[in-house]
């Protein structure tokens, strides 16, 4: 993430899917990227729905389980978000609901980065949207 002067708002990061579960295998790359982001002062957050897509309710669940709690900020959708996310479903032409979630998330927020696994269907619903700007790993 770029430097900040010390005016400017706190950069966001936004967690999808694939980054919780990449942090959760130690993912270098992911690890670097949330690194940067801490040194950056951003404000780090993991989208409810995420947390719906990467845990079951099972052991397994333990290392996506220390990635949410070690972050510690779940943002929940609430109806502005959901129709921010329906109107950017209905722009992109896409049903990926969950991503939509995750984008919209980042609109309402202001802007933010959003860190992910899967950059091509965040590009086609993030399109021109101020402030957001996703970052594959």
């Amino acid at each position: 993430m770029a430097k900040r002067n010390r005016q400017q708002t706190p950069p966001r990061l936004i967690l999808d899917a694939g980054a919780v579960i990449a942090l959760s295998r130690a993912d270098q790359r992911a690890r670097a990227a949330l690194a940067a982001a801490l040194e950056a002062g951003a404000d780090i957050s993991i989208p409810a729905v995420v947390i719906a897509e990467t845990v079951r309710g099972v052991a397994d669940d333990a290392s996506v389980n220390r990635i949410v709690k070690a972050v510690g900020a779940v943002s929940v959708a609430d109806e502005r978000v959901g129709r921010t996310a329906g109107r950017l479903l209905g722009e992109a032409r896409s049903d990926s609901t969950i991503d939509a979630l995750v984008v919209a998330a980042a609109v309402e927020a202001g802007g933010s980065v959003i860190l992910t696994g899967d950059p091509e269907d965040l590009r086609a619903l993030a399109g021109d949207q101020a402030g957001v700007f996703i970052q594959a790993l």
